[in-house]
């Protein structure tokens, strides 16, 4: 029987899962993956809506802990989870440092470019929408200490 924070991979094994959340003064980025790497779920959602989304994913994905930057925001944030959430799941930090250039080149991992973009060098290109939940999916990979052998999500 999966334990209270991890879920049955389907081959017998359980997985971790893991709520990636890059803070920001506008907007959020949320990730939830599981500890074998897999994407289950990501969105940038407005700051103001993030801790509530938080809530609802974390009792919908069972999550182990949430992964988060450790520059920055990432002390008021902690401060504001731990007043708004006292039950949350344990916060861990990890080195956020050029976590959104990481994300730049990780978004066209998960969607290749397609069209007029892939004639672009890869330093030229920039994704056509925010990328804070990519973000998020970078923090989660670096806790797990994973960076190779990713997979694009199409």
């Amino acid at each position: 029987m999966a334990g209270i924070n991890s879920v049955n991979s389907g081959n017998g094994v359980q997985d971790s899962v893991y709520l990636g959340f890059d803070p920001g003064s506008a907007k959020c980025g949320l990730a939830v993956l599981r500890s074998s790497g897999e994407i289950l779920i990501h969105e940038v959602v407005l700051s103001e809506a993030a801790i509530n989304c938080l809530k609802i994913w974390q009792q919908r994905y069972a999550v182990t802990a949430i992964i988060m930057g450790d520059q920055t925001t990432s002390k008021s944030w902690i401060d504001r989870l731990n007043q708004e959430w006292p039950d949350a799941p344990p916060i861990q930090r990890v080195d956020e440092r050029y976590s959104t250039l990481a994300a730049r080149d990780r978004y066209w991992e998960l969607y290749p470019p397609r069209g007029w973009r892939k004639l672009l060098p890869p330093g030229m290109r920039q994704p056509p929408r925010p990328v804070d939940d990519i973000a998020a999916i970078v923090l989660v990979e670096r806790f797990l200490g994973r960076s190779a052998n990713r997979q694009p999500l199409n």
